[in-house]
C-alpha cells in the first residue's frame, strides 16, 4: 500500500495505474496530506464489488428469515415459486 500526493499522481499516471495493477495494491492519492482517492487494479474492484453484493444477499435473506420468524410466515415452496413463475 502506497500513497502519493494528486500531483505527483497527475505527473506520473501510467506509473500509478502500473503499481496498483501489478502489485494488485491499491495507490492512495492524498490532498493535504489526506487520502481522498484510491486507484486499484481493475480485476481486484470487480472481485470487491461482486463480494460486497454477495454480502448484501446474505444480509437481505438474514432479514427476511428474521421477519418471517417474528410474523411467523411460513416460507414458500420452491415448487409453488416455480409455478407460479411459469418455470414448472
Amino acid at each position: 500500500m502506497s500513497e502519493m500526493s494528486l500531483s505527483d499522481a497527475r505527473a506520473r499516471l501510467a506509473d500509478v495505474v502500473d503499481q496498483a495493477r501489478i502489485e494488485h495494491d491499491p495507490v492512495y492519492l492524498t490532498r493535504r496530506g489526506r487520502r481522498v482517492a484510491a486507484v486499484v487494479d481493475a480485476g481486484h474492484l470487480e472481485q470487491l464489488i461482486e463480494a460486497s453484493e454477495d454480502l448484501a444477499d446474505l444480509q437481505a435473506v438474514a432479514a427476511a428469515r428474521a421477519g418471517m420468524r417474528e410474523t411467523g410466515e411460513a416460507p414458500i415452496p420452491w415448487a409453488q415459486v416455480k409455478a407460479d413463475l411459469g418455470m414448472a
